[in-house]
Parts: structure tokens; C-alpha cells; sequence
């Protein structure tokens, strides 16, 4: 129930005149103040939204231009990010390869491969060419890289075997290929259909260098400081 008042009050020498409702004042007051409150909401709500959108972007920025650096990429390199996804680091990469270069993107999900195709689409990216990969195979042409990359992807693969010997088919003679990845660790579910050498979900690194020397490749160096706790293994087609 509102309560109602009206008269006059005296303040020091002046009479003012009170009337209305003490209740209406009060709603308004208070839906005024949980307005701006809610403002205030959105406001922080979108700056760290637009902040996290930033430190992901940066952080493949950062990663892309030290992977470059690491593979001797320069302008014009010709070079493949194998497991896409949601294309970030394809992105990143084109980025340092300049108009001159290409990046091969490939994706074996369905969904994944549509919307990568049409992010490409949406930037008008002319020297990003998606392309539908294989349980066993990349489906890239023959000698069309001078660098190849797979980010948390190799332990993944079910047919290794299959699947190398076809990144170095795609690998120009000279050519590096870079494996990121991380040891197995707990907490993480299972992969299915992979080789029980992985040890759980991740893959020693003693295993990427067997099994890819095995496919004919040298290694070159290896970073044991990657972020996120993984490490870098690059091999050189001679």
C-alpha cells in the first residue's frame, strides 16, 4: 500500500509544499538506480568479453609468429595447418605468409570444414584454400608445402602410419614440418581408435620422433618451452 502525504514543512525560513506519493518516489528511484546498475552489467560484461576476444587472438598471434620464426617462413611461403578447426591459427599464419603465400586449411568434421569454409569466404581470403582431409590422408597435393603444421592434432590420428608418409608426400624437398603436442595427462578422456603407445590422451614425444623418422623425415630442432605446457618437433624433408 502507498503512503500518501501532503503539507507543508519548514526548512529555515522557507515553507515548502510536500505532496505524492513516498512510494512512487522511491519505485522510480530505485528502477533508475537498477538500470544503471544493469548498464554498469553489460558495460563490464562486453569489455571483458572484447578483452578475452584480444588475449585469444594474441596469444595465436604470438605463437604463429615464433612457429614462423622457428620454420624460416618469409613472404610467399606456400604452408598447411593440418586439424584447422575454427581456422585461428590459419588466420594467424596468412597473416605472416603475406598476399604472396598461402595456407592450406584441412578439417575432417563436417561442421568444423563448413564453417572454416565460410569465415574464408567472409574475409575474402583468396590465398586460404580449405581442404577436406582424410582418417589417412591429407588430401593435399604433392610437394605443394614449404611448411606443415599440426597443432594438438598428431595424437589424434588412428592411421599415423598412413597419414605421415602423406605429409611428406606434401612436403616439398627442404621442406619442415612442425609437430605441437603434449605429453599424455590425467583428467583427460581417452582417443579413441589411436595407437595404445600414446600412454592416454596426449603422446610421448620419443614417439612423434619415431614414427616420423620412420616416414623418412630428419628432425631438426626441439622446443621443449611451448606454451600450454606442450612441446615443438621440427623435421626437414632432405
Amino acid at each position: 500500500m502507498g503512503v500518501h502525504y501532503s503539507g507543508q514543512l519548514s526548512i529555515g525560513n522557507a515553507n515548502v509544499t510536500i505532496g505524492g506519493s513516498h512510494n512512487g518516489l522511491l519505485n522510480k528511484g530505485a528502477n533508475t538506480a537498477m538500470k544503471k546498475k544493469n548498464l554498469l552489467r553489460l558495460e563490464i560484461v562486453c569489455a571483458m568479453a572484447a578483452v578475452f576476444a584480444v588475449g585469444v587472438r594474441g596469444d595465436a598471434a604470438e605463437e604463429v609468429k615464433r612457429l614462423a620464426e622457428l620454420m624460416g617462413w618469409k613472404a610467399g611461403t606456400i604452408a598447411a595447418d593440418i586439424g584447422a578447426g575454427d581456422g585461428k591459427y590459419t588466420f594467424a599464419a596468412v597473416e605472416r605468409v603475406g598476399a604472396a603465400g598461402k595456407v592450406f586449411a584441412t578439417e575432417i568434421d563436417t561442421k568444423k570444414l563448413a564453417e572454416l569454409k565460410s569465415e574464408v569466404a567472409r574475409r575474402k581470403l583468396g590465398n586460404v584454400v580449405v581442404v577436406e582431409s582424410k582418417e589417412a590422408d591429407t588430401n593435399l597435393p604433392t610437394a605443394c608445402c614449404d611448411a606443415i603444421f599440426l597443432r594438438r592434432v598428431y595424437h589424434h590420428l588412428t592411421k599415423p602410419a598412413e597419414f605421415d608418409a602423406n605429409l611428406v608426400r606434401s612436403l616439398k624437398p627442404g621442406g619442415r614440418l612442425a609437430i605441437i603436442d603434449f605429453p599424455a595427462r590425467a583428467g583427460l578422456d581417452p582417443v579413441e581408435g589411436v595407437p595404445s603407445n600414446r600412454g592416454g590422451h596426449g603422446i610421448p614425444q620419443k614417439i612423434v620422433v619415431e614414427e616420423l623418422s620412420a616416414a623418412g623425415l630428419q628432425v631438426e630442432k626441439i622446443v621443449n618451452d611451448w606454451p600450454e605446457d606442450s612441446y615443438c618437433v621440427l623435421f626437414v624433408k632432405r
